[in-house]
């Protein structure tokens, strides 16, 4: 890891890196350092992983003893090109050839993943930024070359400073001097070779550099009031929601030669968020508190670096990813990725506490607990504080099918539905994101704030478009007669419709509505008062294709029917 100085825009800060691919189900790794003295040897790093339900470590290069350590583990392994190998990797097939054969096929039993190349390289070295894409490409033929493209993915993990602006999320955006120079490329040649684009994201990072500008509790995903997104309508109750959401918006503002490669990335069923570094420092040192360095000087780091915000934050972040939750942007994104760090390393460059991400201590006795494999219970739902009316409307980009079963629930558990049956006041318009926005709405004012539904559906503070008000009398409506069906079809209408329900007396010879005395002045009227006794439904208007609802009331009609007027 290298701990960036981040960007703060409006009242964030981000960093993470976070892939993007089509996993079903989210999984939780860890970042395998060995920058610390009195380290455990591989081996013994294995049957800590394995004693933790770990399946996943993301490699800084690619350690001989770590790679055998790991064969036939079935332990997925993601090594790293570092930055000083990209311009020799960039220059020199033969070196990529070199590399990939002596790193990633000498290791047949390894379940390597993912190549690393570079890391942050736009930020920690921007003179290197032409050599990354070619560097990629090379490692990616040489994969392909022995056979494990498939198998093996090519990535490099950016830092958030590759955008201009991330916050609100909806304003992310790249900066100029790479979003056409390398990020257009990028995604393209991602696209091509079925890989994830990769950012590099810390709250906590966010939080100890301007803690009087940003909630601690926004970053450790406990209740708070939230940051609304005015570009969206969506709130924000965590910032890790919303650096994976600027990046979503990134990519969506970015002019790409792929649409395909964009649409990949940002599909509303299929988009993923998955990240190699997320973590809070925990102000240990390598045995234990207060630590110094190497000489003996007292090192200084956050308060807010302490065990038990990192293990708040971790757990919940693993809790989030392993139940499976998107962000408000993309609430069906899967997301998996790895958490900073398994050890704390005393060794490491860099600022004071990058040296204490550690879940354990070098000697592998933990620093705090973490469940790597429960979900455990879903975090309590924040009740939202802003000023003002808030609405809470169903998600439409998750579909109908994952709906229909948020409505389901909200009428079976307090939402009064009345309103969206055949006939009533909010039936129209007749779709399952209207019923269920309806449905949703009506259980979160009921039950004070209560908006969640897996992600189905979120609060706004702006009245989303068509929003029926239950108590407004039902809109008119009636049911006419459409001629291009021709006479023939609209008699046999006509005559289904007075034998079962409609009262056609009124139109027959001498009755008070026989003029005039046309077939489709005498359909509209058997069709509405058929429509009328039927609940008012687009069902019971439809008559082959003879019948039309229109919300005017028809001439006709009101000539006919003097109770219409």
């Amino acid at each position: 890891m290298a701990l960036t100085h981040l960007l703060l825009v409006g009242a964030a800060l981000l960093s993470l890196a976070c892939f993007f691919s089509g996993s079903e189900a989210g999984t939780v790794g860890v970042c395998y350092g060995m920058m610390a003295s009195n380290l455990i040897k591989p081996p013994a790093v294995v049957q800590l992983l394995k004693k933790n339900g770990i399946t996943m470590v993301h490699l800084y290069d690619a350690n001989p003893e770590a790679l055998t350590a790991l064969a036939n583990t079935n332990i997925k392994v993601g090594v790293s090109l570092p930055n000083q190998y990209l311009t020799l990797a960039a220059g020199s097939t033969l070196y990529a050839l070199q590399w990939v054969q002596s790193n990633v096929k000498a290791y047949p039993g390894t379940k390597i993943n993912h190549v690393a190349v570079g890391n942050e390289v736009f930020h920690q070295q921007p003179e290197l930024t032409r050599q990354l894409l070619p560097a990629m490409k090379n490692i990616q033929a040489a994969l392909v070359s022995v056979g494990l493209a498939d198998a093996v993915k090519v990535v490099t993990p950016i830092a958030l400073d590759a955008l201009s602006k991330s916050f609100p999320p909806s304003e992310g955006q790249f900066r100029d001097d790479i979003a056409q120079l390398v990020m257009r490329p990028l995604i393209d040649f991602l696209d091509r070779t079925g890989s994830h684009l990769t950012f590099n994201y810390y709250p906590y990072l966010a939080y100890r550099d301007h803690p009087d500008q940003i909630n601690l509790d926004y970053v450790l995903f406990r209740p708070n009031k939230g940051q609304l997104d005015r570009g969206t309508g969506l709130m924000y109750y965590n910032m890790f929601d919303a650096m994976v959401d600027a990046v979503f918006h990134a990519v969506e503002k970015l002019s790409s030669s792929s649409e395909h490669g964009r649409g990949r990335i940002l599909s509303g069923s299929d988009s993923s968020a998955s990240f190699i570094e997320s973590g809070s420092a925990n102000g240990e040192g390598t045995t234990g508190p207060a630590a110094a360095d190497s000489l003996g000087e007292q090192k200084s780091v956050s308060a807010a670096a302490t065990p038990a915000n990192a293990q708040t934050y971790n757990s919940n972040l693993i809790r989030k990813i392993l139940r499976g939750t998107g962000t408000p942007y993309k609430p069906n994104a899967v997301i998996s990725g790895y958490i900073f760090s398994l050890f704390n390393e005393n060794l490491k460059p860099g600022d004071d506490d990058e040296r204490s991400f550690g879940l354990f201590y070098p000697n592998g006795t933990p620093v705090y607990k973490v469940d790597f494999v429960h979900p455990g219970p879903a975090p309590a739902t924040p009740t939202p504080t802003p000023a003002g009316p808030s609405w809470c409307t169903a998600n439409a980009a998750v579909g109908d099918k994952q709906l229909q079963e948020p409505r389901d629930y909200a009428c079976a558990n307090g939402a009064d539905c009345s309103a969206i049956q055949p006939g009533k006041t909010c039936y129209q318009p007749n779709t399952v994101v209207a019923h269920a926005s309806y449905a949703c709405n009506d259980f979160y004012q009921r039950r004070s704030g209560t908006c969640d539904f897996n992600g189905a559906a979120s609060i706004v503070y702006q009245k989303p478009t068509g929003t029926c008000d239950a108590s407004a009398p039902a809109a008119a409506s009636w049911c006419v007669a459409n001629t291009a069906g021709g006479d023939t079809r609209l008699q046999a209408a006509l005559d289904y419709a007075c034998s079962n329900g409609a009262d056609c007396s009124a139109i027959q010879r001498g009755g008070r509505c026989f003029d005039p005395d046309t077939k489709e002045a005498h359909a509209s009227y058997a069709f509405n008062d058929y429509y009328k006794r039927n609940g008012r439904t687009e069902e019971s208007c439809n008559f082959d294709g003879c019948g039309s609802v229109v919300h005017q009331q028809p001439s006709e009609l009101r000539s006919i029917h003097p109770i219409l007027r």
